[in-house]
């Protein structure tokens, strides 16, 4: 059965995004703000949820259509195969928002999807009632300029909920955006990996997945996991797949914070990831940086001054640690920061910039490639 799918994702990330799913041989992939699209069988499902590492979550796409009045609204959510995926019993919450719409109210929208897929459901049934007892299938929708287009969601929570991290320390960033830095340094395993504001550990936990091969979704449940319209063997399989393409070997992949407490979370989260093994965690002060290396990439997610420290505190740090990297030549640098002065604080101009979104908070993916001494 051909499904058509909708990836929600940070904006900056549709590119990164899309190229997961091309490998992982999804057709007709195409990316858009915020969101990639892409057709699969049932078997996409499985493989979507296990192995994004940059998107939001899987949703397959039921329908979508102009919608400038609630009967439209109404009469094209009917027309729609509900029944495929919903069974008699079963629980289908709506959830979703409009933007620049004439269907501005999202409360009213709901109650008319809610109703319409009641009606269609009634037909093909022949029920007057339903319980609401069985299986949970949440119905998503967005209405953006008039369009409208409504969803099931295959996940549940959120794909940066890895499961690895129900501890963090303040400000922590999403592990899919933190795969997604990693991602784009084309890191793999090869040569030293470091992070010397590691937090929680996110990065050099998602680092060190993506080094191992390991797919992310791999020791997590999924919503349609429950769908009984589904064969469960396809998840098995998923994960068979999933397992034979893992590697195994040394790599030199470090994190460093100068909170005690928060290397101490890395430490579990790591645990709990399964990459303890190769991943290392140590308390050290990112203004006193002194490794050097032939070949190495720093990955890492400073406070900004916005939550965690004020500016100018955050300028001095800046300051600081651009000034010790400044004696170790052989790395290359990925910074992701909102300050608008990071690169004067830092002293250096930036080889490139990529406009990244850490939540909501706009910021710069500040990229040194150039491996020399940077005095």
């Amino acid at each position: 059965m051909e499904l058509r799918f909708l990836v929600p994702c940070l904006f900056g990330l549709e590119g990164l995004a899309a190229d997961e799913l091309r490998r992982l041989g999804m057709g007709d992939v195409t990316a858009d703000n915020g969101r990639v699209s892409f057709s699969g069988d049932e078997s996409a499902i499985a493989a979507a949820n296990l192995n994004l590492r940059t998107g939001e979550r899987v949703l397959i796409e039921l329908g979508s259509f102009e919608a400038q009045s609630f009967d439209a609204l109404f009469e094209a959510t009917k027309a729609l195969p509900w029944e495929r995926f919903l069974p008699k019993d079963a629980a289908f919450p709506v959830t979703g928002y409009s933007l620049n719409s004439k269907l501005a109210s999202v409360p009213d929208c709901q109650k008319i999807i809610k109703k319409a897929v009641v009606e269609r459901l009634k037909g093909k049934y022949r029920l007057q009632w339903f319980p609401e007892t069985g299986e949970t299938v949440q119905i998503r929708f967005s209405i953006m300029k008039d369009h409208a287009s409504l969803c099931l969601d295959t996940s549940g929570e959120g794909l940066h909920k890895r499961g690895y991290r129900p501890a963090h320390n303040a400000a922590p960033l999403r592990e899919t955006l933190a795969a997604a830095m990693v991602n784009l340094t084309r890191y793999r395993g090869r040569g030293d990996f470091v992070d010397p504001f590691c937090g929680s550990g996110t990065i050099p936990i998602e680092a060190a997945l993506i080094a191992r091969n390991r797919a992310p979704g791999m020791d997590r449940h999924f919503a349609a996991m429950d769908w009984s319209v589904l064969d469960p063997k396809i998840w098995e399989q998923a994960k068979e797949a999933a397992r034979a393409k893992e590697f195994q070997g040394a790599y030199s992949i470090l994190g460093t914070d100068n909170d005690p407490k928060a290397i101490a979370i890395a430490r579990k989260n790591a645990e709990r990831a399964g990459v303890d093994d190769i991943v290392r965690f140590e308390v050290a002060d990112a203004m006193a940086f002194d490794r050097k290396t032939e070949r190495g990439v720093i990955v890492t997610n400073p406070p900004y001054g916005e939550r965690i420290l004020e500016k100018q505190e955050a300028e001095a740090l800046y300051t600081g640690f651009g000034k010790a990297l400044a004696r170790c030549p052989g790395w290359q640098l990925y910074l992701l920061s909102s300050h608008t002065e990071f690169e004067r604080s830092f002293g250096r101009k930036a080889d490139k910039k990529r406009k990244l979104y850490n939540g909501m908070i706009k910021c710069d993916l500040f990229m040194y490639t150039d491996r020399g001494d940077r005095k």
